[in-house]
């Protein structure tokens, strides 16, 4: 499958998180996606020009292309992890554990501004913050290269619980 096609697929199966995606169809959709933030990136500096205060680009076409394929770019990524034979909702898996990380660092904040002067001294305080941000970035970069592992396997050559495997 060509850039093209895959594009065509992916808009044609908007909302569509059964069956299957080829690896070719998956990473030229990714592809779109990523030329597609770059184009609208470029067109609100052009447009929207930059805040004179923060230098920043108003991003409004980037958010609206954003908006627009979220649902196509989940959906083709829970078809691809179901042509590599894995549940869809293993391509949140990273999303879901940034998620409960994030949490579990707001909840251990608040817990340390509850308990006042029961916290460690300074040091020993900074030092638990370090491990623990420490230990959620060597979550991050597991998960990071697990989830381009499977994105990368090939396509299950049979038909599996999913279905059929995709045209090429």
């Amino acid at each position: 499958m060509g850039f093209l096609p895959a594009i065509k697929s992916g808009f044609r199966n908007y909302a569509t998180f059964s069956g299957r995606a080829s690896r070719p169809q998956f990473w030229w959709w990714v592809l779109f996606v990523m030329l597609g933030a770059i184009l609208c990136t470029a067109l609100d500096s052009i447009f929207f020009g930059t805040n004179p205060e923060t230098g920043e680009v108003s991003r409004v076409l980037a958010a609206v292309f954003q908006l627009v394929i979220l649902l196509p770019t989940l959906a083709v990524g829970f078809r691809r992890m179901h042509d590599t034979g894995r549940p869809g909702w293993y391509y949140l898996l990273p999303m879901l554990v940034t998620m409960g990380l994030m949490f579990l660092t707001l909840f251990g904040m608040m817990a340390a501004v509850r308990m006042g002067g029961n916290v460690p001294p300074g040091d020993a305080g900074m030092m638990l913050g370090g491990i623990w941000l420490i230990a959620i970035w060597l979550v991050q970069i597991v998960l990071l290269v697990l989830m381009i592992w499977w994105l990368t396997r090939p396509s299950d050559p049979a038909p599996n619980a999913y279905g059929a495997p995709p045209a090429p």
